[in-house]
């Protein structure tokens, strides 16, 4: 049984190392390029995947060169690929990035594709009866709520990363138990002066077991109707920091799975994501669950 399966953005990214980012109408050598997998629900599977998680992505693909690049880095990376339709003759969701070396920051401009919005089959709908947690990202809208719905009548956990403020957002966001938006997305929708308004806010309205607000560098608060708790983020020797918070949401469904408690997957998901910035790829930089709880241990967490 596949105890995590994702409905969402599975992206062609393509990675540029630079120095530091170029001014316009200018030309400028790259230290590197790297083209790997991306996007918020497609990476946070493969992040649950490499630390010892049964995952599995519903989508459709199409039969481009990056289309067979993405399908085969989910069977590399071991997220099962068997929920996915082929959709021949369309364009697949891609992005180009550059890294600073200068910022360790990441600037992104993407094209969405084409590829037709996915629809769930009988297999999927049983795959998410079956599941533990069902993460959704806010891509491929109506097939997330159709599912969100599955899960919620079946005893399935929605997580839901909420990074981006898509149409629609308001027909999600009722479903999800675990609800993890960015600062951004949680100060934009709610209208909160800051972080721990917007959570009493989203909690008040939606109605999750949880909240957890990821803000970067600054680590995040988690709220449970109750309580508001901080969560570090920690220092580390950053490279790429592009795919830190999908990487930090695959973490978390994996902690869930692993029977961490919310506070405690917070922790560990912080550690997983801090790694992965030690490294070029949202997907490649991804610590395993030993390197992780070692981390941890490093710096006087017990797990």
């Amino acid at each position: 049984m596949v105890k995590i399966v994702g409905i969402g953005a599975n992206v062609f990214d393509t990675l540029y190392s630079v120095d530091t980012y170029p001014k316009e109408d200018t030309k400028m050598r790259a230290n590197s390029v790297k083209e790997c997998g991306g996007g918020p629900c497609g990476t946070g599977l493969v992040a649950a995947s490499k630390l010892g998680g049964s995952c599995a992505f519903i989508g459709n693909y199409t039969d481009d060169s990056a289309s067979g690049f993405l399908k085969g880095d989910f069977e590399k990376y071991g997220v099962d690929t068997s929920y996915m339709n082929l959709k021949p003759g369309f364009s697949t969701f891609c992005s180009v990035l550059w890294l600073s070396k200068d910022t360790a920051s990441r600037t992104c401009v993407f094209y969405r594709g084409n590829v037709p919005a996915a629809e769930l089959d009988s297999k999927a709908e049983e795959a998410i009866k079956n599941a533990e947690i069902l993460m959704v990202d806010g891509n491929d809208m109506a097939a997330a709520i159709e599912g969100a719905k599955i899960a919620k009548q079946n005893g399935t956990k929605v997580l839901y990363d909420a990074g981006g403020l898509y149409e629609g957002v308001e027909n999600l966001l009722p479903y999800a138990d675990i609800l993890i938006p960015s600062e951004e997305f949680s100060l934009g929708h709610t209208g909160a002066n800051n972080a721990e308004e917007a959570a009493k806010i989203l909690f008040q309205k939606y109605s999750p077991e949880v909240v957890v607000i990821t803000q970067g560098k600054e680590g995040g608060i988690i709220y449970d109707g109750e309580t508001v708790e901080h969560y570090p983020a920690f220092l580390v020797d950053a490279v790429d920091s592009n795919g830190s918070g999908d990487v930090f949401h695959g973490a978390f469904a994996f902690s869930v799975t692993k029977g961490m408690s919310y506070p405690k997957a917070c922790v560990f998901s912080s550690a997983v994501s801090a790694l992965k910035c030690t490294k070029v790829g949202a997907r490649e930089g991804v610590p395993t669950y030993e390197e992780t709880i070692n981390f941890l241990k490093e710096n006087h967490y017990e797990f």
